[in-house]
């Protein structure tokens, strides 16, 4: 069986990692990789805000940042998540959402307007190598390749992950309270 790579990462071998198993419109897809661990520090990355700016997970240190991963806003099961962490997390002190996908900044801007969502922050990791490698949870195969499983984390204060969940289906919503609770 030939080597493959996962896809946007040049020689990185889906047969020497082991990446996580989803349901993607109702077939089995893997991720690139494996799943954050809670107790590790959550790797910085690189994203684009909707300026074209470069943002990093860094320029939140000292914040509580919840990671709300999706394939693309222009699903309704993931534009879902982004109103509902709109307006959940817009209580919660000391706390950010990122709203992170492959779709273009542009969409994800508009999106986020015309919605008049503003306690979320989207970035767009369709340029972003260091957030593909470590964080694995792009999907390597199945009808949605290349796009981002879903999936929450959180990273508290000092960095470190405090709460995972990779969404068995894809078309499922991602439990808000639990993570809201991690974020406390």
């Amino acid at each position: 069986m030939p080597v493959r790579a996962a896809a946007g990462v040049p020689g990185r071998d889906l047969q020497s990692e082991k990446g996580e198993t989803v349901i993607c419109r109702g077939v089995e897809a893997h991720t690139s990789g494996p799943m954050l661990q809670v107790g590790q520090v959550a790797p910085d990355f690189h994203a684009v805000n909707a300026k074209m700016e470069e943002v990093s997970l860094s320029d939140f240190k000292g914040k509580k940042v919840i990671l709300n991963i999706f394939p693309s806003l222009d699903t309704p099961t993931c534009a879902l998540s982004v109103r509902q962490f709109n307006v959940r997390a817009a209580g919660l002190e000391n706390t950010v959402v990122l709203c992170i996908s492959m779709d273009l900044p542009f969409a994800q801007s508009r999106f986020c307007s015309t919605e008049g969502l503003d306690n979320v922050i989207p970035l767009s990791v369709f340029r972003s190598r260091d957030f593909v490698a470590h964080y694995g949870l792009q999907l390597a195969d199945g009808p949605l390749e290349g796009l981002m499983a879903r999936a929450v984390i959180v990273v508290d204060e000092s960095g470190k992950v405090s709460y995972t969940q990779l969404v068995e289906n894809i078309s499922h919503e991602p439990d808000y309270e639990a993570a809201l609770k991690a974020a406390q």
